[in-house]
């Protein structure tokens, strides 16, 4: 099992995790804290625009290390999926703008539609959207959910679908995201960790709370849950994994108080138990 973590060189927080904050005051929040990267939600950068936004960031100190989210490809008309296509590819052009190197998908899924339709509308959205990755120089990495999710949110459940579908595409700039809310349950989760290799391009944190409240927003700060947390960052590392420890909490309950005296909760949770 992985040591603990005696510094904050590798802590990332998404934005969304202190959602009641706007961009400005998330940076300087966590720059205050000793978090050394954030990963940018979009409805942080809408209100100010991507120019304003990448000033800001550029002045923080912080490493940029992704944006979330695009993704959502699967559509019951064609319509439908070229406009989430055209969506993805201003998404690209936001992780540009504002110097994100990666840009997380979420894959989407629609009620009703079979989840291998599903996944093929998945694969064939992101290889419309590859060519500008690519030419912008921005990576993708496609984030298998929870199976609970698998009716709107994502036809992509496992680590292993989501390897399969990077292998297939088998492009340079296309690779997968590890969260632990999503996988921890995985009975082949370190193998499929250890056949990512340098597929591997990011990894979020959190923790599963018993009982949950909710199937979004009551995520746990890490330490309250039942996930090994420890164990799978080992896997990641002996995968050689070197990239950010991020941080996404959706909650309601910890959105709803004192978001400072959170953040250091973040920090000292992460010290202990990530």
């Amino acid at each position: 099992m992985a040591k603990a973590i005696t510094d904050l060189s590798k802590l990332c927080v998404h934005t969304i995790t202190t959602k009641p904050w706007s961009l400005a005051e998330a940076l300087e929040h966590y720059a205050s804290a000793g978090v050394a990267g954030v990963t940018v939600w979009r409805n942080h950068v809408e209100p100010i625009g991507a120019a304003e936004a990448a000033k800001r960031l550029a002045d923080s100190g912080l490493a940029v290390v992704s944006l979330c989210r695009g993704g959502f490809f699967p559509a019951e008309t064609k319509a439908q999926r070229e406009a989430n296509i055209a969506d993805n590819l201003e998404v690209i052009d936001i992780a540009a703008a504002i110097g994100a190197p990666l840009v997380v998908l979420v894959p989407g899924a629609v009620p009703g539609m079979p989840l291998e339709a599903g996944r093929a509308q998945i694969a064939a959205g992101i290889e419309a959207v590859l060519p500008h990755a690519e030419a912008t120089g921005i990576k993708l990495a496609i984030e298998p959910l929870h199976p609970m999710y698998a009716d709107d949110r994502s036809a992509v459940i496992t680590l292993k679908q989501a390897n399969d579908m990077a292998a297939a595409i088998g492009h340079p700039n296309l690779g997968v995201t590890v969260d632990v809310y999503h996988v921890w349950w995985d009975p082949d989760l370190e193998r499929e960790i250890r056949r990512c290799g340098p597929r591997l391009l990011s990894y979020h944190i959190c923790d599963w709370r018993t009982p949950t409240r909710g199937l979004v927003t009551d995520r746990g700060l890490m330490g309250e849950g039942c996930i090994a947390l420890r164990q799978i960052r080992g896997w990641l590392e002996e995968a050689g994994f070197d990239g950010y420890h991020e941080v996404e909490i959706f909650s309601d309950a910890y959105w709803s108080g004192d978001q400072a005296a959170f953040l250091g909760q973040i920090v000292e949770a992460y010290r202990r138990h990530a």
